[in-house]
Parts: structure tokens; C-alpha cells; sequence
């Protein structure tokens, strides 16, 4: 028995040497430790597309062009103001413009910027009547949440009949 581990252990020492590998004795079998062997599983998102708001609204904005009698409403919310417009995009021509920073819609003491959004809307009926512009053929936020002020001019649109 002394004469078989001397000569495993040689040949362990020639391997490491020769840099061959051993064959597995059958006298001395390896021991192969418990080891969990997790399968290889693809896991598919619920979501793998997220787009932005902007990317979304890019894409709708080349299905909806706006005429001279049906133009594009395109209403922007920055962190503190509002602006809107009427766009002919057939002729790239803006045809109402209003924001809540001009003075005529601020007012002499100034209001707050929700009054303000509610008043470039008031602002908006008045010139889309001067216009003869009944309905419009897209409204576009940008790609912006509803939040007050965005919500206070749609208030006043709406009871217009420009919004659904």
C-alpha cells in the first residue's frame, strides 16, 4: 500500500512538472463537493422598450400636421411657465402665440403663473375666433406631464371645444 501512494505522489510530481494531467485513479476516487449548478434562464422584461416622452412625441408629431384652418396646438411647461402656440406646419407659419411671462396676460399686479396659464387659454379662444379656427388637429404637450399649470389652460380650452 506504501508503494501505491509513493507512486500516485510521483506521478502527482511529474504532472505538475510535465504539466500533463493525471487520470483519476480508481483507488483514490475524488471527492466532488455538494455544489448547486443553477441553470441558465433568460428572464424577459415586462418592459424591455422604454421610449421617452420627447422620442414619443417626435413620432406623433409626423402623423399630425396642422393647415391654416385646422392648425397644431403646441403647449410647452417649463419649471415655472407656459407657453402655447398655433401651428400651421403646412406653411411653418406660428399663428397665436402666448405665454404666462407677458405682461398683457400677467396683468398690471401680477398673478400667479396657475391664473396666468388659464389666461393665455382665455387668450388663445380669442385669437382662434379672430382666426375663424374652429377645431384643431393635434394637441401637443411635448411629451410633458399634466401638472397645475398645464391643467388650469386646459380648463379654459376645453370649455371651447378644442379638447376631446
Amino acid at each position: 500500500m506504501a508503494a501505491l501512494t509513493s507512486l500516485s505522489s510521483l506521478q502527482f510530481r511529474v504532472s505538475i512538472i510535465l504539466g500533463t494531467r493525471l487520470k483519476p485513479c480508481a483507488l483514490f476516487p475524488i471527492r466532488i463537493t455538494n455544489t448547486s449548478i443553477k441553470p441558465f434562464v433568460i428572464e424577459a422584461r415586462g418592459n424591455s422598450r422604454v421610449e421617452s416622452p420627447k422620442t414619443r412625441n417626435l413620432r406623433s408629431r409626423k402623423k399630425f400636421n396642422g393647415t391654416q384652418t385646422k392648425p397644431r396646438l403646441s403647449v410647452f411647461c417649463s419649471d415655472k411657465q407656459l407657453y402655447a402656440m398655433l401651428v400651421d406646419d403646412f406653411n411653418k407659419k406660428c399663428l397665436f402665440y402666448a405665454s404666462t411671462l407677458q405682461k398683457s396676460i400677467r396683468g398690471d399686479p401680477p398673478c400667479t403663473v396657475i391664473e396666468a396659464a388659464k389666461r393665455v387659454g382665455e387668450e388663445l379662444i380669442k385669437a382662434s375666433i379672430d382666426l375663424k379656427i374652429n377645431e384643431i388637429s393635434s394637441y401637443d404637450r411635448n411629451g410633458n406631464a399634466r401638472g397645475e399649470r398645464m391643467q388650469a389652460f386646459e380648463i379654459a380650452i376645453a370649455q371651447h371645444g378644442f379638447l376631446p
